[in-house]
């Protein structure tokens, strides 16, 4: 009976051991935070940039849990829109602590200090980085602590600076648009595009909007809660996470990345979502601290213009004239002047949605493609064309290259990320405008560069696994 006594006894301390020692991990696991959504390095210049990122309380997403429709779109089967958000699939909950940054070049070292973040900004930090040198690589080093007694989680990450205007430097960009979560592609690593674009080494990347899709299943983002949640899920992705933590974003917003379709001012709520809280969210989640119409240089022989097609629009219903407009007299204005105050070699235009089409005819009013909007759309592209520009698109879910046939004006249309969620063209409908077309997914990259003395520029159209599947090279 005393050695069975013992025996149990001796059970009962080693399980209660065990119940400590996991109680410990527990804690100390709770002391820890990560960088699960990444970094983004933004608005990049030759002297400065933007790094946003987000402290999270888990190392990895909840799992994917859901089966999918078939394509297009491939939504998700029996999601249930009120289950807890944080058990959704590719939930991120955030953490309070605290953030800082490193940036590190051959010859200098910045620090910031350390910030406390909390839920009142969703866990995320924005900082402007500045005094940095021209066409200079510099390594990120983004750090995060729960306290002054935590550990420390640390995730690195690389660009190059932006070249003087004076400098004659190739280029290389990438650029890419609509990205639906559920429309994934790879299902460990979420869109292939990303990895691919990678391998190009990218100076930089424009994304172009629909970077998240608040109306579109898995959750329908019906409130302030639900609508981050779609940020958290989209970043997790390690795709995502690798390309964005190495190559600066130039990002814009669309419809759905602060509302519903054809989103404008005075649209109504999309459940208890208004447009307002959707720029609130934007504002929030992008690596952007100033406003969302601006430009950049790149050298002697590039500079970009990304512009905003949602903040100053008129209502898409208004009856067509001298005053209904998309961008509003302001952006108008400034978008001239700096336009026409520039001696770049090349000059691109990089707008969320067509400006030359064709788009579809049926249903389309939101847009400079569309006769809804047909007066301020003809004079834009007369306007480009006049300034010798080019235009990449996004919005659209086909991948084209288009020429005006007024005046011109070459357009080129990225498609979507994956090829699940292309549609919304007949793949057979080769207009005069084409000179191609493929309603399938993937991305553009943009070539500048020097052929001895002659200014070369290349879009490169490719499909989601890196294929090139159209050259168009203009020289000047």
């Amino acid at each position: 009976m005393i050695k069975k006594y013992i025996l149990k006894n001796n059970i009962i301390a080693l399980i209660g051991t065990f119940v400590v020692l996991i109680s410990n991990v527990h804690a100390q696991n709770s002391d820890h935070v990560y960088f699960t959504n990444g970094f983004k390095i933004g608005e990049l210049t030759h002297s400065s940039a933007v790094v946003w990122t987000r402290l999270c309380k888990s190392e990895k997403p909840v799992p994917i849990k859901h089966q999918q429709k078939g394509a297009p779109f491939r939504s998700p089967i029996d999601f249930d829109n009120n289950m807890p958000v944080n058990e959704m699939d590719g939930a991120v909950e955030g953490s309070f602590g605290q953030i800082s940054i490193e940036v590190r070049s051959k010859d200098t070292v910045i620090n910031t200090p350390w910030e406390y973040v909390s839920e009142y900004k969703d866990f995320t930090l924005k900082h402007r980085i500045t005094g940095l040198k021209s066409k200079t690589i510099h390594t990120v080093t983004v750090k995060g602590r729960k306290s002054t007694e935590s550990p420390i989680t640390e995730i690195q990450g690389r660009f190059t600076t932006a070249p003087l205007p004076t400098e004659v430097v190739p280029v290389l960009f990438t650029s890419s648009t609509c990205q639906y979560f559920w429309s994934y592609d790879d299902p460990k690593r979420g869109f292939k595009i990303y990895d691919n674009m990678l391998k190009l080494n990218p100076l930089f990347h424009c994304q172009t909007g629909d970077y998240v899709y608040y109306d579109k299943a898995g959750p329908m983002a019906y409130n302030l809660e639900l609508a981050r949640h779609k940020w958290h899920a989209i970043n997790s992705w390690p795709s995502l996470n690798n390309f964005y933590n190495n190559t600066p974003l130039y990002l814009q917003k669309d419809d759905h990345d602060v509302l519903k379709d054809d989103a404008m001012p005075n649209s109504t709520p999309f459940g208890e979502l208004s447009f307002e809280d959707g720029l609130l969210i934007w504002n929030e989640q992008a690596p952007i601290m100033d406003k969302s119409y601006r430009t950049f240089r790149w050298g002697k022989d590039l500079q970009i213009w990304m512009v905003e097609g949602r903040d100053y629009r008129s209502d898409n219903k208004a009856p067509d004239g001298e005053d209904k407009s998309i961008w509003g007299k302001e952006q108008i204005a400034w978008f001239k002047h700096s336009v026409e105050a520039s001696d770049a070699t090349f000059k691109i235009l990089s707008s969320p949605t067509p400006v030359v089409g064709p788009d579809r005819a049926k249903g389309k009013i939101d847009n400079h493609s569309n006769d809804s909007f047909k007066t301020e759309g003809d004079w834009l592209r007369k306007y480009l064309y006049e300034q010798k520009m080019f235009v990449i698109n996004g919005d659209r879910h086909w991948q084209y290259v288009s020429v005006d046939p007024d005046t011109g004006l070459m357009e080129f249309s990225q498609g979507p990320s994956s090829d699940s969620h292309a549609q919304g063209w007949d793949a057979n409908d080769m207009r005069p405008e084409h000179k191609f077309l493929r309603v399938k997914g993937g991305f553009l990259a943009v070539k500048v560069h020097r052929e001895g003395n002659t200014p070369v520029i290349e879009f490169i159209h490719y499909d989601v696994d890196g294929n090139m599947v159209n050259k168009e090279t203009i020289s000047r």
